[in-house]
């Protein structure tokens, strides 16, 4: 069963409706009922009871998610929900790093003791935790400075911060954070490409392609940088895609530019 999109956000958020000053097109969008007036929604076409939300020329028409706007807009939700994931997740590293610095000796003695008691049972295993890789991390994190822990964990919150104001300004579609992910995410890219090559995993894959795939989408799609005629191209793109959607909304055949 198909999903219409565009109904379903009118009835989450209600419909747009917009009184244009061309006569032709202001027939074909308004209607008398018995109840009063119905303006037809610019989203999803349905006729809304009341007064239209905004009037005047067709090409000053709001902007409404419909079609390949919202289809944007979706994506950049759903990048907006990753990012802040993540952000949340790196802060609790972070505050884990902090409470360790603090308490570095204790948790030294508390791992050793542990490691005592498990070790005869990793031997019976054939496994030797003296040479594991991963207690060898963890002790090697115990020789670090209580000053380089604090800077590590200072390091952590500004990138989480970066993370969690790229998820609001991707939230609701603001251009400076399109502009702030592109490059976020580009300088990272070289980082996450090195670790490959000391340890390849699924989870390493999927997150630098899902990466390269939000730079490429955002830049190419938000024509940033000058990409395919920069601002100036976007701008006239959302602005004459106004005069379309009254045009198409009322059942006129689009103007061609």
């Amino acid at each position: 069963m198909k999903i219409d999109w565009d109904r379903r956000h009118c009835a989450r958020k209600g419909h747009v409706t917009y009184a244009p000053d061309d006569p032709r097109l202001r027939v074909r969008l308004h209607t008398q009922t018995a109840v009063g007036e119905a303006w037809r929604c610019l989203r999803c076409g349905d006729f809304a009871l009341g007064e239209p939300h905004g009037s005047g020329p067709a090409a000053d028409a709001p902007l409404v998610p419909r079609g390949k706007v919202l289809r944007d807009l979706f994506i950049l939700r759903f990048l907006a929900i990753e990012r802040a994931v993540r952000g949340v997740f790196i802060v609790l590293v972070a505050v884990a790093v902090w409470k360790f610095s603090n308490s570095q000796d204790a948790v030294r003695r508390l791992f050793n003791e542990y490691l005592d008691t498990f070790r005869p049972v990793f031997k019976h295993f054939h496994y030797d935790l003296d040479h594991s890789p991963v207690v060898g991390s963890i002790q090697k994190a115990f020789g670090y400075k209580h000053s380089t822990l604090l800077l590590v964990a200072a390091l952590l919150l500004a990138y989480a911060l970066i993370e969690l104001v790229e998820a609001g300004g991707l939230w609701y579609a603001k251009r400076w954070a399109e502009y702030l992910t592109v490059v976020a995410t580009a300088a990272f890219l070289p980082l996450e490409i090195y670790e490959l090559t000391e340890k390849v995993s699924y989870l390493k894959i999927a997150t630098l392609v899902l990466n390269i795939l939000a730079v490429l989408y955002i830049a190419l799609t938000k024509r940033l940088f000058g990409l395919r005629g920069g601002r100036r191209a976007f701008e006239e793109e959302r602005h004459s895609a106004s005069l379309l959607e009254v045009e198409e909304s009322a059942g006129v055949q689009p103007s061609l530019p």
